[in-house]
């Protein structure tokens, strides 16, 4: 767990932070997704982050960790089962938060904090070494497109050939 900030915190004492927010861990293991308060999902996320980097691990000593700090198995079962395997390639980020407006009774602002677990798309060594590429200057801009220009002129001229050589063969025969 953090390192509990100094200062304020959500709702009372740090046994009280600590429960709330392993509550709230429980609930976003178990439901994927949860609406809350944007300090309450701003303060989850290392938790959750945290937790997630357990179970990716999967040994007994950290299935220990996690129960100690959740305290419902649960969601550590969902969490090292369910969870665990469909990030296993994410290097982190497993939560995502997304701001929906205030609340209706005290206009509270308002988020929704929900795991990622969309599938991640390693970026492969060609496509880092072509994106520093495509920046270029206008002088580059106009070469590339003149480069262009003539390629596909003499790509043209090969296709035009072929049809007139197909045409008298067509007519020899």
């Amino acid at each position: 767990m953090p390192k509990p900030t100094k200062g304020a915190r959500l709702g009372g004492g740090a046994a009280h932070e600590r429960l709330l927010l392993a509550n709230l861990a429980s609930a976003l293991f178990l439901n994927k997704s949860i609406k809350t308060t944007e300090t309450k999902a701003k303060r989850l996320r290392p938790v959750a982050e945290r937790l997630v980097t357990f179970a990716k691990r999967g040994d007994l000593h950290a299935r220990r960790r996690v129960l100690s700090i959740l305290g419902n198995k649960d969601a550590v079962h969902v969490l090292f089962a369910e969870i665990a395997p469909l990030v296993a390639e994410r290097d982190g980020g497993y939560t995502r938060i997304t701001k929906v407006g205030p609340r209706k009774g005290d206009n509270a602002p308002m988020a929704v904090i929900e795991l990622v677990l969309e599938p991640v798309t390693p970026k492969t060594k060609a496509a880092k070494a072509e994106a520093p590429a495509a920046v270029e200057t206008p002088a580059e801009a106009e070469e590339a497109e003149v480069v262009e220009e003539t390629a596909a002129e003499e790509t043209e001229a090969p296709a035009e050939e072929t049809e007139a050589a197909a045409e008298e063969t067509a007519e020899k025969e």
